[in-house]
């Protein structure tokens, strides 16, 4: 796929369900913003989750061979305190996800192999995961090699 044909593709909107955390923070960035990418033989997707602290999050990517994805996580504050070296905030005003658990669900293209994906939580908070499309296997050539 060149980028004259990727520019005249229709874009796709994603049904997007939210629960928990997620689905309460109204303010300030966004939890749960998705970006959906296709390749010929995969796609690449790019969940939102500014906030989330990957060694305290107990984030979890679930990957359908249906191409429904669930990520579950938990964003994690000390009980609406705020920590640094030598001293403790009380939040007065909180714009950001609130602490608790969250739920992102939505659904990919098309039906993927989801033994085959490769996730990456990057340090801006942004979780990109590619996964292979799924290819059903091909049929007996009956001994005979493809050429």
């Amino acid at each position: 796929m060149d980028a004259y044909d990727s520019a005249n593709q229709p874009k796709l909107k994603p049904s997007v369900i939210l629960s928990g955390t997620a689905k309460e923070g109204s303010a300030g960035p966004p939890i749960g913003l998705v970006d959906i990418g296709i390749s010929e033989n995969a796609y690449l997707f790019r969940v939102a989750l500014p906030g989330i602290r990957r060694n305290e999050s107990n984030l979890k990517c679930d990957i359908q061979h249906n191409g429904t994805v669930h990520i579950k996580g938990v964003v994690t504050v000390d009980a609406g305190m705020l920590k640094d070296s030598s001293s403790v905030f009380q939040m007065r005003v909180q714009q950001l996800c609130p602490p608790g658990p969250f739920t992102i669900s939505f659904k990919l293209p098309g039906p993927v192999d989801p033994r085959l994906f490769c996730p990456n939580f990057r340090n801006d908070g942004v979780l990109e995961v590619a996964v292979m499309k799924y290819r059903p296997p091909s049929a007996p050539t009956n001994g005979v090699p493809p050429l």
